[in-house]
């Protein structure tokens, strides 16, 4: 009934196992179930944000911040819209949804806010401007920096996520 496996044999058969559920997208969300980060970043639980919910998360951080970028942690062009930000000096919160206990679900709520559900997706003064290349472009234009002058009272200074060059992950 059982047989009895050599070494490599048990080895290949673990190794097998885990590459599947590699494979199948599996490893990553079990690596990180129920594991939480200290400081800005949060838990990685399960969500509870409705559909509906998710819009007004985003349409609420929107109002309250100047600039928002919604980002993934390994996104090269994430990484490239706050690295125009952090070199112009100007404050942005940002979002990283690979680590926020709703990420998808944002994810998808920016679609519909949008029409775009790739990232990053930078907001300046309450308008979406499009991802990383189009803030390049538009710092490269020289209309990136006005803009963010233009920002409404409500969201400049003050705001959560505000320090000159720095951010601030949200859940």
């Amino acid at each position: 009934m059982f047989q009895l496996l050599s070494r490599a044999e048990c080895l290949v058969s673990v190794c097998s196992f885990f590459s599947m559920f590699y494979s199948a997208g599996c490893f990553p969300r079990l690596m990180r179930c129920g594991v939480r980060r200290m400081g800005n970043y949060t838990s990685s639980t399960a969500g509870g944000l409705t559909s509906t919910g998710c819009v007004r998360f985003v349409q609420d951080v929107v109002s309250q911040n100047c600039v928002v970028i919604f980002s993934k942690t390994t996104c090269p062009y994430c990484k490239m819209a706050k690295n125009v930000f952090n070199e112009i000096g100007a404050n942005y919160k940002v979002i990283e949804l690979d680590e926020h206990n709703d990420g998808r679900s944002l994810q998808e709520a920016l679609a519909q806010v949008t029409g775009a559900r790739t990232v990053p997706r930078v907001f300046i003064n309450g308008n979406c401007i499009g991802g990383g290349s189009d803030t390049k472009q538009l710092h490269q234009q020289g209309r990136l920096r006005p803009l963010i002058e233009q920002c409404a009272p409500c969201c400049s200074g003050g705001a959560e996520g505000s320090g000159s060059g720095h951010f601030q992950a949200s859940q």
